[in-house]
């Protein structure tokens, strides 16, 4: 495996540096604790976790109806620009700094803000596809959740052995898209079930948001020159 895929670097026993990028000191050339490679383009790591959290957030605080909020619409902004655009934006970055799982995470979960920001739009017309069955529109939008925590658990898999920050965003994250979509499937048979899997899939969202804004701060501190303070995520040493 080459240098550049393990996230190590090269000297020669001449002291010559081989480095993509000689570092020289600055934030911009320090290695995040979750990007592998040292390059000159700053860390997106931070602004795709802090997007990706604040609209978690937002949406599992209305699943566990805070404030007596039941109608999750007013998220469609934050889906469409910070967790959708946003969030696409950074996993793009993620490709040019070399990082394979950052790029497909952010990449991924922009593209789930966006599609579920356009299922909530009543123009998109998805809704009302469903006006004349409309028994089925739960039953979609658990299939399409249910495959997201399919997404979440292989990329879980593949957060094993990269930190304990990652390993417990995704554990939780797989959990709350397998309570939101069961919660969807048994809207018509169990009502009151479903209302209680929904609240549950909102409070392990709330737990998930936490957990990436703690990363997400970690890798901005760790960007910094003379950081007030260092937040440790269990980043696993490698050979």
């Amino acid at each position: 495996m080459a240098d550049l895929e393990k996230g190590t670097t090269t000297t020669t026993t001449s002291g010559v540096d081989h480095r993509p990028y000689a570092d020289n000191g600055s934030a911009a050339y320090r290695n995040s604790p979750t990007t592998p490679v040292r390059t000159n383009i700053a860390n997106p790591g931070t602004l795709g976790l802090f997007s990706f959290a604040s609209t978690t957030l937002i949406l599992s605080l209305y699943n566990t109806s805070a404030r007596g909020v039941n109608t999750p619409n007013v998220v469609v902004g934050m889906a469409l620009f910070c967790g959708g655009l946003v969030q696409l934006l950074a996993g793009m970055w993620e490709f040019a700094k070399g990082n394979t799982f950052g790029a497909t995470a952010f990449s991924s979960y922009g593209a789930f803000w966006l599609s579920y920001a356009t299922i909530l739009i009543p123009g998109s017309g998805i809704s009302d596809a469903f006006t004349d069955v409309p028994s089925q529109e739960p039953n979609a939008i658990g299939i399409f959740l249910m495959t997201w925590m399919t997404v979440t658990f292989l990329l879980f898999i593949a957060s094993l052995r990269k930190n304990i920050g990652f390993i417990a965003l995704f554990f939780f994250l797989t959990f709350t898209f397998m309570c939101l979509g069961a919660g969807n499937f048994v809207v018509a048979s169990a009502p009151n079930a479903s209302a209680g899997l929904i609240k549950a899939g909102g409070a392990l969202g709330i737990i998930t948001a936490l957990i990436a804004y703690y990363v997400g701060l970690s890798e901005l501190l760790a960007s910094e020159r003379a950081a007030v303070v260092g937040l440790p995520i269990g980043v696993f040493k490698h050979d």
